[in-house]
Parts: structure tokens; sequence; C-alpha cells
């Protein structure tokens, strides 16, 4: 995977920018996350077709733009400042980088190009009922028949766009308790989607239940690694969105400061909004040095991928959801309404910060890596 140079990633972070916020601005996103699919099949062939994102990182003899995770995140970063609301997320952040770690040159070949194209749209399911994001946590069941056949039967819940999805890529134990990644056609006859009530209506989420699934296994061996290595991918890629929202409030907050009459005097005046103010800048700061670390630690193959992700998605989602809440107390009664962006920052925002895994979680795996490195 190829890096561009700091020059065309400025021009990269300006032509997927001024794109974003012409196809995804605020009255926009309200009507898309008003319908049942959650994008606009147009906008989304226009993402694929014009700016090439979900294919970024997809190697070019798989119809991709063999780019690194690196330009990746500036996509991301600038999905984030617009909440968009299209599949790029779970077929980019997700899929993308499980096919990749795998390894499946076949299943690479034959997913990569109409992925690439914009008409295969892709998701991960590996959370089941209990909501954990954690190989060790699966208990989906694969089994396979006299003739070589692949059977799934289990429960996965959580799921990003699982119920549009076109390819899921389910993650199962296999009879000998290894994990296993599995394709399964999002149309499968065996396969019922729930769509979920969320707090954040701009990221669909479902309940999948699978019934004597057919799917064809992608990779060979335990995939127990392989699965880890993505998740940590997935990891940065959704602090970096994260970074984008943030940034976004800081934006619209500082700017509100500024035309808020209190007093005869803008609001931005006033000692207590400046160092709140103060305070969000350096929150986002921080979240993008984390942020471009642990994308960084992915675009070069680090082995410290997992700690360093692990870091930026902690300090990302609790970033983030920092500055959407004094986002929403800054602009004052104006901010808690339905009319308002705000909320929409702060719901993505909560809802983000739990879907790779929790707190406790990433605290958990932080500290093992550091006793890792101390042993």
């Amino acid at each position: 995977m190829t890096t561009i140079s700091p020059e065309d990633a400025k021009l990269l972070k300006a032509s997927i920018r001024e794109a974003l916020r012409a196809l995804s601005d605020s009255a926009e996103v309200r009507r898309v996350m008003a319908t049942a699919r959650g994008f606009d099949d147009k906008v989304w062939q226009r993402l694929s077709g014009e700016l090439g994102l979900p294919a970024l990182t997809l190697p070019a003899e798989y119809g991709g733009a063999g780019m690194s995770e690196e330009e990746l995140a500036i996509a991301l970063e600038e999905a984030g400042d617009t909440l968009l609301c299209a599949p790029l997320f779970a077929t980019a952040a997700l899929a993308v980088p499980l096919l990749r770690s795998l390894g499946d040159a076949a299943a690479l070949a034959h997913y990569g190009p109409p992925i690439a194209a914009g008409d295969l749209t892709a998701t991960v399911a590996l959370s089941e009922d209990g909501g954990h994001w954690r190989p060790d946590a699966v208990r989906c069941a694969a089994t396979q028949t006299p003739d070589g056949r692949w059977l799934l039967d289990g429960v996965k819940n959580y799921v990003v766009d699982g119920a549009t999805a076109g390819l899921i890529l389910v993650v199962a134990r296999i009879p000998a308790g290894e994990l296993a990644v599995f394709a399964v056609p999002g149309d499968d006859p065996g396969l019922a989607a729930e769509q979920l009530v969320t707090l954040d209506q701009t990221r669909k989420q479902a309940r999948l239940v699978l019934t004597q699934v057919k799917a064809d296994r992608i990779g060979t061996g335990d995939a127990t690694e392989p699965v880890a290595r993505a998740t940590a991918v997935s990891r940065a890629l959704l602090a970096a969105e994260q970074v984008g929202g943030a940034q976004h409030c800081l934006d619209m907050t500082v700017e509100y400061a500024k035309t808020r009459i209190q007093f005869a005097r803008p609001i931005g005046s006033f000692q207590a909004v400046k160092q709140t103010l103060a305070e969000m800048l350096v929150q986002v700061e921080s979240a993008r040095s984390a942020a471009y670390a642990a994308v960084t630690a992915a675009a070069t193959d680090d082995p410290e991928l997992a700690h360093v992700a692990a870091i930026a998605a902690l300090t990302c989602a609790e970033a983030y959801t920092w500055v959407t809440e004094e986002t929403i107390q800054l602009h004052g009664g104006m901010g808690f309404t339905w009319e308002h962006d705000a909320h929409l920052y702060f719901k993505r925002a909560r809802s983000s910060a739990i879907q790779l895994g929790t707190a406790t979680e990433l605290v958990d795996l932080i500290g093992q890596g550091l006793a890792a490195s101390v042993g």
C-alpha cells in the first residue's frame, strides 16, 4: 500500500470536503436518516465512481486505488464532519480491512471489483446479543456438510448497515473451536434482518438471525489473528471519523460564540466561554494526534498497532463525547432542540464510543499491551 505526499493529501482532503459538504449537508442528512435504507443510492454511486472512496485501500489488482489507511482516514474524517449517511464506514473501514487481513486472493478478486465500483456494499458481523466486539465472545456456529458446504446458525447484533449490505462477513466458530470468517449474501433466504431502533439515526444497525445459512469460508486456518488486526485497523479509522465530528462541533460552537449576544457582548468574550472553547480545542487536537498515530501504525504494519489503536479508540471516544456535550451546553436552549444539529453529533458520539468495544474493554486491552511491553 502506498502513502501519498503531504501536498497530495491536502488536495485529497479538499476535494473530499467539497464533495461531502455538497452531498451531505444538514438537510440531506435529516432526509436520508429518516429513510429505511439510511442512504441514497445516487450519492453512493458518486462517492464510489467519482471519488473512489470505498476502494481507497483495496489493492490495484482488485480494482482499488492501492492507497494506505492514512488516505482513507482523511476521507472518514470528512465523513464524520458531515455525518455522512452512507455505507462508507461499514464497507471501507470494516469489511475491506477484514478482507485484506484474511489474505484470501480469490475472495479479494471476487469481491474487490464490485466494491470498488460501488455495486456491492459490505459489512462485518462480529458482535452478538451481548454487544461485545471481541473474538472470544463469538458463539455463532459454523458446521460443514458432507459435501463440503458450510452452514451458519446463530445471531449477530448491532451490525452496521446489516439490513442493506450486499455482502456480510460473518465471524463464526467452527467445531474445532477456531474462528473463521464466512461470506454471506445479504439476500440469503436463511438470513433474517431486523432493523434496530438506535440512538444514532444517521448510522443504521441491524440484528441478524442466521438459520442454516449457506456460506463460503474466506481464508484458511484460525482467523483470530486476522480478525484482531482488522479490528485494530477499524478502530483507528473510526477514531479518525470521530475527530472529524468533534472538529465540526468545535467550529460550529466557535462561530456561535462570535455571533450570540448577551449583555450587549458576544458570549465568546466571556472568560468562562473562552476557557471551555480552549479545552474543546485541546480535546480535539489530542484526539487527532491519537487517531493519526493509530492510522500510521496501520499503514506501516506496526507491531504495536492493537495497543495504539485501543488508545486512539478510547481517547477519541471520550473527546468526541465531551466536545458534543459542551457544544449543546454552549448553544444554550437552542442546542437542546430537535432543529439544531448538535444533538445529531452528540448521538453519533455516544453510539460510536461503544461501536468497536466499550471503554472497559479498551482499557483492558491497553493494560495487556503495557504488561506485554514490560514483560
